[in-house]
C-alpha cells in the first residue's frame, strides 16, 4: 500500500477552516489578496485561455477558479474533503466550471501522465513531508514543452521573522501555527529538486507585503515568499 505524501495534521488544519475559504476577511485573506498577482504572473508566462491545467493542493479553489475564468480547462486536486466541498459549492454559485477530485499528486501523475499544458502548485510544498515527491509528480503530469509553477517560502532568519512572527503573531494575517519554519525551502533547494525532476527553471520572482499600505507586490526579493516558473523540455 502506497503511503500518501501528506501530514494529517496539516489536512485537518485547513479542513477545520474550509468553511471560511471564500471569505476575503477571514484567515484566507492573504490568499485572496495575492491571487491576482499569482494569476497574472502565470497568465503572462503562458496565456491560460484554452489550456488544460491542473492545480495541485487546490484547497477551496481560489486559484483554480480564477484560471478557469481566464478560459482554461481546470482540474483541482486536494486531500481535504471539506475544502473540496467548499470549492464545488462555490463553483456552483459562481457558475465557473472546475473539476475537483480528492486524489494525491503522485496518484494523479500515475493516472494522467503528460496530460496537462500547465501545472500549478502554490503555497503547498512547505506543508508536505516530501516536497521533492510532489515536484516529481508535477513534472510527470505536464506535457513536454508544458509549464509548471511553484510558490513557497524561503528558509532564513528574515522569512522566520516575516512569515511566522510577523504574519502569524504580530500582524495576525494568518492563524498561529499555519507554518512550520523547518519545512521552508530555499530557492537553491527548490531549483535542485526541480532539476532532479528533469524540469528547467525559467524565472524566479519574489513576493513582498507592505504592512503600512497593506499591499502585496511581485518584486526581485526572494528572501521570504517566492514563485518559480519551469518548463518540461521537449
Amino acid at each position: 500500500m502506497t503511503t500518501i505524501n501528506a501530514d494529517p495534521a496539516e489536512i485537518k488544519k485547513f479542513s477545520d477552516l474550509a468553511h471560511r475559504w471564500w471569505d476575503p476577511s477571514s484567515e484566507f485573506r492573504p490568499l485572496h489578496e495575492i491571487n491576482p498577482l499569482r494569476l497574472e504572473w502565470i497568465n503572462n508566462s503562458i496565456a491560460l485561455s484554452g489550456k488544460k491545467v491542473i492545480d495541485i493542493g487546490c484547497g477551496g479553489g481560489i486559484l483554480a477558479e480564477s484560471m478557469a475564468k481566464k478560459g482554461a480547462k481546470v482540474t483541482g486536486i486536494d486531500l481535504s474533503d471539506k475544502a473540496l466541498k467548499v470549492a464545488d459549492l462555490h463553483g456552483l454559485e459562481s457558475g465557473i466550471s472546475v473539476h475537483y477530485e480528492k486524489i494525491s499528486a503522485e496518484e494523479m501523475a500515475e493516472r494522467e501522465a503528460a496530460q496537462y499544458d500547465v501545472v500549478t502548485c502554490m503555497e503547498m510544498l512547505e506543508h508536505v513531508p516530501d516536497p521533492a515527491s510532489i515536484i516529481r509528480a508535477c513534472a510527470k503530469l505536464v506535457k513536454p514543452g508544458g509549464h509548471v509553477f511553484f510558490s513557497t517560502l524561503n528558509r532564513n532568519p528574515k522569512s522566520y521573522l516575516y512569515a511566522v512572527i510577523g504574519a502569524e503573531y504580530l500582524l495576525q494575517l494568518l492563524p498561529k501555527g499555519t507554518h512550520d519554519y523547518a519545512k521552508f525551502i530555499t530557492p537553491a533547494e527548490l531549483a535542485q529538486a526541480i532539476r532532479n525532476a528533469n524540469l528547467q527553471v525559467n524565472a524566479i520572482k519574489g513576493m513582498g507585503y507592505n504592512p503600512i499600505s497593506k499591499i502585496y507586490s511581485l518584486n526581485q526579493d526572494t528572501s521570504v515568499n517566492y514563485l518559480v516558473a519551469c518548463t518540461r523540455p521537449v
